[in-house]
């Protein structure tokens, strides 16, 4: 029988290449930095546009998921911590091109509150962070 600190273990701290645990751990390393990035954005909206806003907001999480995700999702690959950032944050610019562009959609198009659009971008672009990193990055790599 497993105990609840079985469970956290399993699920948080121990090495795996198990791709369910790892999303798991991913979709809370990206809840985190979502938090950021949407508080961020509602911030820098009083001062200027918020695809501007959305633009820095973005920088910001785009860190924070980075050292997360190196403690508790991934491990890094043999390449040099820089190249593999760099990588990483080529992958989340696309990701930010799809914000971008999904957001514009959803609240210039669809009239939808601009902070609701980032939800719904925020899940979709999640996969597609997930699954590049996954597949470009730590191919077959655990914690």
């Amino acid at each position: 029988m497993y105990s609840i600190s079985s469970y956290i273990k399993k699920f948080f701290i121990e090495k795996t290449n198990d791709t369910k645990i790892q999303f798991i751990r991913y979709v809370f390393v990206g809840g985190t930095a979502f938090v950021f990035d949407a508080a961020s954005l509602w911030a820098l909206s009083f001062l200027m546009h918020y695809l501007i806003a959305a633009a820095a907001a973005f920088i910001i999480g785009l860190l924070i998921n980075f050292f997360l995700s190196r403690l508790f999702v991934f491990t890094g690959n043999n390449v040099n911590a820089v190249i593999e950032f760099v990588v990483y944050a080529v992958i989340g610019v696309l990701g930010l091109g799809i914000t971008e562009l999904l957001m514009y959609i959803f609240t210039e198009k669809a009239g939808f509150y601009f902070m609701f659009s980032k939800i719904v971008t925020a899940i979709i672009v999640l996969i597609w962070n997930f699954g590049a990193r996954k597949i470009i990055l730590y191919r077959g790599k655990g914690r």
